[in-house]
């Protein structure tokens, strides 16, 4: 029979049992504060706390405040509250924590009932946002044992609540939404709504948000990319969650819970956005101008773009930039048809065998190979051995088995294009597409690169004639011309069959002709010429007479800045595209202005512009009025190298001036007539495309307005008929003086 405790021992066992409980508190607050004091390990400061870090990609911004794309490790760019999506903030509090707006960073309530849940083996997560946050920003390390991650678990509890001190319950939510995982390089709200439904996270609907929430209990089991129907019935319990928490109504739940996820998903990558040759070339710039002028972090070490999250201000116009790229796109197709079509029957590849070995050891494959010390036997029997590879087509990349040295053939048969267009009045640079396709070819031919520019060199010598006093309407008979004095005597060719007699400047300029621009060199000299091209931001142009024929090399990049001159009254401006950089905090690390120089008198300018006016009027670019039927006041040259290896039109209006080049990858492989391989039909086109979607859209307000003449007014004389007039005037009164 047991015998009943007395009162004292009921007393002395429940003293006991309240001595353990106090005892056992305070045990557990010393050991709290020993953490809290870094003895096991340190923990974030408060300026950790204050600043976290996390990697947070760094973004390009058009001119208008658009996103060009982002440079990142991983893809995050943050948002604040105001600017995420209701339905995203109570879905995550319905489903992750439904205290949030409560507690202080620990929620013991649903701690100790989640406790109770574990032990009858219904197993729930306790964290809280707030603790969830403190995991994210400060990540414990992995394959850690029972004691370490207890004690990992405790000093999240205190980071916890230093967040909670620290920042307010929107600034949590909103940290918590920027830091967190949602798989396919999507870190971040911001990422995330782009990546699965090509939208912003303020405009995140009910069943969007509710998906996107749904994920955080699994990123790969509630993929919606790879399990759909799962991520389906996923986010349907979170809206059931929003409907237990009074956050959302029964009926809008029902209404929602059948629609399908309808995913507009678009992978991540370095590559994503517009204007990818533009973002490289812009990251080694920043590189550079970091290094050089010694720009870094507070505590002195570098900035990384991929993690720092700077914000990069470029001039770049957003619509100028689809509209570059759609126009190239559009014509590039239309003209490989037309390359591969002129080689029917004929073998592009004969006498060509150097070429496809250079093109086998530039390539990434051969690199690969001699990296694995294969022998040059091996690493022949393996470009002859069929594989399967994934090829570039204007139809979309096409996965095949071929031999890779049957690629490098194809690949040195694909045409290539580049394009620029700047802003003539201070340089600013509004679209630039330096190749056809970034994730095959990444090399960047509007800056990068430089080709041999034909015919849109003989504007230079124009001008300096026109600085010299010779008029357009000046007459010069149209013949071979032979220069002498700078090595071997150089006599020229004509492209095509001459124009027959004396012809006039204008017209020696509008159709091209090589026996006018050749007898005009003859008189301005060589140093001349190349004088004015450096100062209109062409290097290496070296002084001898065939540089009038454009037979140096130049970018498009300086080109379009060289002919920025003529239709900016004179007034060169190097072109600019970074305007200022900031730290993720606003703080401007680097910003740059235009340098403009005078480096033609303004009449000069403005001759030349309606020599180049003439171009298109009536001579090799008329099918810009005639077949692409684009009637604005626009100047423009042509401009073919030899055996058509190159295809140029330079383009100038007062508000824009855009240069495109088109032409293989390597010289030797080319049209084979001029007909075909002029720049009037391989580069014409393209800005056809571009201009007319520019004129379309008022928003971008270009108009059609013509170039302004010099207030001052303009001496030479650039009517013929009234040149004519003044020249025969002149005979008359020379024969009534007896001259």
């Amino acid at each position: 029979m047991n015998k009943s405790l007395s009162p004292q021992d009921t007393k002395r066992y429940s003293l006991l049992i309240w001595k353990l409980l106090i005892g056992g508190i305070a045990l557990f607050a010393i050991f709290i504060s020993m953490i809290g004091f870094g003895l096991f390990g340190a923990l974030p400061s408060f300026r950790d706390i204050e600043h976290p870090k996390s990697n947070q990609a760094s973004e390009i911004i058009a001119e208008d405040g658009r996103p060009l794309g982002t440079y990142f490790v991983q893809n995050r760019s943050n948002v604040t509250y105001k600017d995420i999506s209701e339905n995203v903030i109570n879905g995550l509090i319905a489903t992750e924590d439904t205290r949030f707006k409560e507690h202080s960073g620990i929620d013991f309530k649903r701690t100790f009932s989640i406790i109770g849940y574990n032990l009858i083996g219904k197993k729930q997560g306790a964290s809280t946002i707030t603790q969830q946050l403190a995991k994210n920003l400060f990540p414990r390390e992995s394959n850690l044992n029972f004691f370490s991650l207890v004690l990992t678990k405790f000093k999240e509890w205190i980071v916890a609540v230093k967040l909670e001190r620290n920042y307010t319950k929107e600034e949590i939510i909103t940290m918590y939404l920027n830091t967190v995982d949602f798989g396919n390089q999507a870190y971040g709200i911001k990422s995330a709504a782009r990546v699965y439904f090509n939208t912003t996270p303020d405009k995140l609907n009910l069943t969007q948000a509710a998906t996107l929430v749904g994920m955080q209990k699994g990123i790969t089991m509630y993929s919606p990319t790879r399990h759909p129907e799962r991520s389906r019935e996923r986010r349907n319990t979170v809206m059931a969650l929003m409907v237990k928490a009074d956050l959302l109504s029964q009926s809008e739940f029902d209404q929602q819970k059948e629609k399908p996820l309808n995913l507009h998903f678009n992978a991540a990558t370095v590559n994503d956005g517009i204007a990818p040759y533009f973002r490289s070339v812009l990251k080694n710039d920043i590189k550079n101008i970091f290094q050089e002028q010694s720009i870094t972090k507070p505590d002195g070490t570098p900035y990384d773009l991929d993690r720092d999250g700077l914000k990069i201000y470029t001039t770049l116009n957003y619509d100028m930039q689809v509209y570059a790229e759609e126009a190239q796109k559009e014509y590039m197709k239309v003209l490989q048809a037309q390359f591969i079509a002129s080689w029917k029957g004929r073998n592009p590849f004969k006498d060509k065998a150097l070429q496809i070995e250079q093109g086998i050891k530039r390539s990434d494959r051969y690199k690969a190979l001699k990296l694995e010390g294969k022998s040059d036997e091996e690493i022949k029997d393996d470009f002859n051995t069929k594989t399967e590879m994934t090829i570039f087509t204007w139809k979309g990349n096409i996965d095949t088995v071929m031999k890779p040295i049957d690629s490098v053939r194809y690949y040195k048969m694909l045409l290539r294009n580049a394009m620029m267009t700047m802003d003539p009045t201070n340089g600013h640079v509004k679209a630039w597409v330096g190749g056809i396709n970034y994730e095959h070819f990444k090399y960047d031919q509007v800056k990068m690169g430089t080709r041999q520019v034909g015919s849109t060199a003989k504007p230079f010598t124009y001008a300096v004639a026109i600085e010299n006093g010779y008029s357009p309407c000046y007459t010069v008979p149209n013949v071979p011309v032979t220069i002498e004095g700078y090595g071997e005597p150089w006599t020229p060719r004509n492209s095509g069959k001459p124009l027959p007699g004396s012809i006039t400047l204008q017209k020696a300029l509008a159709y091209s002709q090589n026996f006018v621009t050749a007898y005009l060199m003859k008189q301005v000299g060589p140093v001349a010429v190349s004088t004015l091209a450096t100062k209109m931001g062409i290097p290496n142009v070296p002084a001898f007479p065939s540089i009038c024929l454009g037979t140096f090399d130049s970018s498009v990049y300086n080109m379009v800045g060289a002919y920025g001159a003529f239709a900016n009254k004179g007034i060169y401006t190097k072109p600019i595209y970074l305007l200022r950089i900031e730290d993720k905090n606003g703080v401007v690390l680097f910003s740059q202005k235009e340098i403009p120089k005078p480096i033609m008198s303004e009449e000069v300018a403005y001759v030349m512009t309606r020599m180049l006016k003439g171009v298109v009027t009536n001579g090799t670019g008329s099918r810009l009025n005639y077949k692409y039927k684009v009637n604005a006041p626009i100047g423009a040259k042509t401009g073919t190298t030899q055996n058509n290896s190159d295809g140029w039109f330079m383009a100038i209006t007062p508000q824009l001036v855009t240069g495109i080049w088109t032409g293989c990858e390597d010289r030797a492989f080319h049209f084979i007539s001029t007909n075909q391989g002029e720049g009037a039909n391989t580069a014409l086109p393209i800005f056809a495309g571009f201009i007319k979607r520019v004129y379309a859209n008022p928003a971008l307000k270009i108009s059609h307005a013509d170039f302004d003449a010099p207030k001052s007014g303009v001496s030479i004389t650039y009517d013929c008929n009234q040149y004519q007039q003044q020249e025969e005037g002149a005979t008359e009164l020379d024969e009534k003086l007896g001259f």
